[in-house]
């Protein structure tokens, strides 16, 4: 996989939790295999982490088990 990745081939989505008060977004874009890219909503052409699918989707079942607690 290449080391760059060009945020305007993707498909980005913000978070469910951004409410749009403040502009403090973050977007993700799915469908890339075994990757998923991260950037903030105010700089989308700003830098872009990218976390290993597994690594992701253990952060998201963390969140939501603290956010029903």
């Amino acid at each position: 996989m290449s080391r760059t990745l060009d945020p305007t081939v993707v498909a980005w989505r913000k978070s469910s939790y951004s409410e749009g008060g403040d502009g403090n977004c973050v977007e993700v874009a799915e469908g890339l295999p075994g990757v998923v890219p991260v950037r903030d909503s105010k700089t989308p052409h700003g830098p872009v982490l990218r976390f290993p699918a597994t690594a992701w989707t253990a952060f998201l079942n963390g969140f939501r088990s603290s956010d029903a607690a």
